[in-house]
């Protein structure tokens, strides 16, 4: 059920840095068996990789790292993902774009979206009537 129906996006990321973007995007797909070329087209333009794709990921600055680690986790159109600090090592601005990204490709998809954050204030860009518990 991991593989297939969960899409875990961690802290850290977790990219393999000997691939490329669109590698990293569609390494869990293939593993679980459901690689959708033209699903993977769209991670590749929406995550901001478009222009990064034949870099190696350990060289691509962290928005696109965490945009493509959002990217690989709803790569099998998961059920729910899972995510740990998503935007815990970023700034600001840059979380929110991050942020931005996830409810857009969440909503794309149709998944459930669950997140562990420290930041009451991305805590209260959670949509209204969902539960939200936030440091005051």
């Amino acid at each position: 059920m991991r593989r297939g129906r969960l899409g875990l996006v961690f802290q850290q990321f977790n990219l393999i840095p000997s691939l490329n973007v669109e590698d990293n995007l569609a390494f869990q797909a293939r593993i679980a068996g459901r690689h959708d070329a033209a699903w993977h087209g769209e991670l590749v333009g929406t995550a901001g990789a478009r222009r990064s794709v034949e870099a190696l990921s350990r060289t691509i600055v962290r928005r696109p790292t965490a945009a493509v680690a959002i990217g690989r986790a709803l790569a099998t159109k998961p059920l729910l993902v899972l995510a740990d600090e998503p935007t815990g090592n970023l700034d600001e601005a840059t979380a929110d774009d991050v942020l931005a990204l996830t409810r857009d490709l969440v909503k794309r998809t149709g998944c459930g979206f669950l997140m562990v954050t420290h930041s009451a204030r991305l805590a209260r860009h959670a949509r209204p009537g969902t539960s939200t518990s936030a440091p005051d």
